[in-house]
């Protein structure tokens, strides 16, 4: 039960980035969700590629 909290934190934070990025997408692209997942598939890949672990921390042991 003590990870309950966090868990909910962690979808509370997840859920405010979320509406967040739907404004942002509604001011700068007038709701045209291709144009923001096309620009959001690049920079994950771009964080994921140039972050220090990259995508070793995915791998299964």
């Amino acid at each position: 039960m003590e990870n309950v909290p966090v868990a909910l934190g962690i979808i509370l934070i997840w859920r405010g980035i979320w509406v967040a990025l739907d404004f942002l997408d509604q001011w700068l692209c007038s709701g045209n969700h291709i144009i923001t997942a096309g620009i959001g598939i690049i920079l994950g890949f771009t964080l994921l590629y140039y972050s220090d672990e990259g995508l070793k921390s995915l791998e299964r042991l």
